[in-house]
């Protein structure tokens, strides 16, 4: 099994994920979200790229929340930002989200050409690692990243999936994957993560919950997979 990974949605290369899986990761905050979405009851996240796309949608089908963020920041007239707090039971269950995020939606529409696409994040890294072992196909992590650039948490977040595959699987990293396997093994509290700008940014719109929150191992126990322009579970 090889596993590659890609600094941010901008390196995508459609030739690179044909065969493949696809693992795409958002951990501040778009895979964390969709996971606790999914987790507590969401029928389904439609993830979009632009704010009129997503409002759009919800006019076509007559039903859903519009979720997502500008910045960090819940977008106007939406229903729900792009923290994991807001998608509690209580708001989510049995519902659509229609869901548009700066980096998070844009990097699993751009995986469109893996043969299978998961979302993944440190709340359901375990859960995922298992998934791509019983998968047992060549695998490319895709980093979200922050405006197109490395982002230290999603890095992070990679090494440490890789790093519970290579527990079980004999596997053919390339020097990237390598490095985010050492970064992660150098760091397993995720500590190295706060001196990521995403870190810092979600420090300045006090966002101390989802800091917590999303960086909690394998508190979620689900695979979402993206499929037919949908996120869900699928059987």
């Amino acid at each position: 099994m090889k596993i590659d990974v890609v600094i941010s949605a901008k390196y995508i290369e459609e030739e690179n994920l044909r065969g493949k899986a696809a693992v795409i990761i958002d951990t501040l905050r778009a895979t964390s979200t969709i996971s606790t979405a999914l987790n507590n009851g969401a029928k389904e996240v439609i993830p979009v790229l632009t704010i009129e796309e997503a409002v759009a949608i919800r006019e076509n089908i007559g039903t859903g929340l519009l979720g997502g963020e500008r910045k960090g920041l819940k977008i106007d007239g939406f229903n729900l930002s792009n923290s994991p707090q807001d998608y509690k039971r209580e708001t989510v269950d049995g519902k659509i989200i229609i869901f548009t995020t700066t980096n998070g939606t844009r990097a699993i529409r751009g995986a469109k050409h893996a043969e299978d696409i998961i979302i993944a994040s440190v709340i359901n890294g375990k859960s995922v690692s298992e998934e791509l072992i019983k998968l047992n196909k060549d695998i490319v992590i895709i980093n979200a990243g922050t405006y197109d650039q490395f982002s230290i948490d999603d890095f992070l977040t990679a090494g440490y999936i890789i790093d519970m595959i290579s527990e079980k699987k004999d596997l053919e990293l390339t020097d990237i994957a390598k490095t985010a396997q050492f970064m992660y093994k150098s760091s397993k509290d995720f500590s190295f993560a706060e001196n990521a700008a995403h870190y810092k940014r979600m420090i300045e719109i006090e966002q101390f919950e989802d800091l917590k929150y999303c960086f909690s191992k394998d508190i979620i126990n689900i695979v979402p997979r993206y499929k037919d322009g949908i996120i869900k579970l699928w059987n």
